[in-house]
């Protein structure tokens, strides 16, 4: 699954530079997660980076994105490599 942001996101400015996909960015009233981009940092650190900084624990799992850990390792080699 890609995640999301949920609106007790206070805007803090922690997940944003942590993204290697450069997945997050400022929406209309708070941060937003593209999830074409996001492999819940699969193919770069163990554990999703935006997760672990968050102070309010607003990011969570996207129910609509229902994704494997080879898709999202699949998402990670295409974002990042030529092929």
């Amino acid at each position: 699954m890609a995640l999301l942001i949920n609106n007790r996101c206070i805007n803090c400015d922690m997940c944003e530079p942590e993204c290697p996909n450069e997945a997050i960015t400022m929406g209309a009233n708070i941060y937003e997660i593209n999830p074409d981009k996001c492999t819940e940092c699969v193919g770069h650190y163990e554990q999703p980076t935006c997760v672990a900084v968050c102070p309010i624990d607003c990011i969570k799992l996207d129910p609509n994105r229902l994704e494997s850990e080879d898709l999202l390792y699949e998402k990670f080699v295409e974002l990042h490599f030529e092929i």
